[in-house]
């Protein structure tokens, strides 16, 4: 094995994560972060830890030295440790709403996945559905037919052809709805046959070409967007917690909902930096601290933790 290594000062105060996903293919020991992750079908075993709150050390074991640098290159991405946001906090530092986040905890940060398919894989699994029985379905799917690293135990995701190539009814198996399968599969399919493709520069070309199937739509493409592709321009508006939490602003009421048009209305202010304002504005609220806590609901209906068909 090879191993790669970088120490990174990060341009902008950072803490490393203390925990791992509910999907169980992050894991937190020690303080050091593990991660698989494979660069095409190439494994490689990722480790960060954060010595003090001006260094973080990356460690990338592989079979090659190519593979080992970008499964590194991908970890500092996910993990946004070479952010600079500055910017953001000049500017909202005393904003109204998150401006007390923001000076508070300016290290804080959106979690982001390694590769953008994780993220569009999981925003479907997601939709219509409870955080915790979605990352249940999650934790079925990498190990029945996820990647695992036999000298560590560590578990990625199944790739794109392995998910593309199953049947609905498979998925369906392990409590996955039937449309939310379907949708999985041709998603599936069109990232393993380069017709989507997820890194390329031009992502809004790709996200019309995924709102073309049925059951995706605006609040799928706004997380894998926002969680895969690092656009802090993207925000998933009908999250719940964003239709809560507006809702709340607007009327005093702690049961008021609002609308998505509604909730893109109050963050449009933030332009460049929605997705970052709406993870300190949910934590502002009593929320999770990142966005992936939340979730979108059915319209029409009472809080239920469940997604709005018309987000998906």
């Amino acid at each position: 094995m090879i191993e790669v290594r970088a120490e990174v000062r990060p341009p902008w105060p950072y803490r490393l994560p203390r925990g791992g996903g509910m999907d169980g293919v992050l894991r937190v020991r020690g303080g050091v972060v593990h991660r698989l992750v494979h660069v095409g079908d190439e494994p490689a075993i990722v480790r960060v830890a954060q010595p003090s709150a001006r260094r973080v050390v990356f460690g990338a074991q592989a079979a090659s030295e190519d593979v080992a640098a970008a499964a590194l290159e991908r970890m500092r991405f996910a993990l946004g440790v070479d952010d600079d946001l500055r910017p953001f906090y000049e500017r909202f530092r005393h904003d109204p709403l998150i401006g007390c986040s923001v000076r508070a905890r300016p290290w804080l940060r959106v979690v982001r996945r390694p590769d953008p398919f994780e993220a569009l894989a999981w925003a479907i699994c997601e939709q219509l559905i409870e955080l915790t029985r979605a990352s249940e379905i999650e934790r079925r799917i990498v190990a029945r037919w996820g990647r695992r690293c036999p000298r560590t135990g560590l578990r990625d995701l199944p790739p794109p052809s392995a998910l593309g190539a199953l049947a609905p009814a498979q998925l369906q198996a392990v409590d996955l709805s039937a449309g939310r399968s379907l949708a999985l599969v041709k998603a599936a399919r069109e990232v393993a046959r380069g017709r989507a493709d997820l890194h390329a520069p031009d992502h809004e070309r790709v996200w019309r070409r995924l709102r073309a199937i049925p059951g995706i739509g605006a609040w799928t493409v706004e997380v894998l967007a926002l969680h895969g592709q690092g656009r802090y321009d993207q925000l998933p508006a009908g999250d719940l917690g964003f239709l809560k939490l507006v809702g709340r602003l607007d009327t005093g009421n702690p049961r008021a909902r609002a609308d998505e048009a509604r909730v893109r209305e109050l963050f449009a202010p933030y332009g460049e930096w929605k997705g970052l304002a709406g993870a300190h504005a949910i934590g502002a609220s009593g929320g999770a601290a990142t966005l992936r806590a939340t979730r979108p609901r059915p319209a029409g209906t009472r809080s239920s933790g469940r997604a709005r068909s018309a987000a998906a």
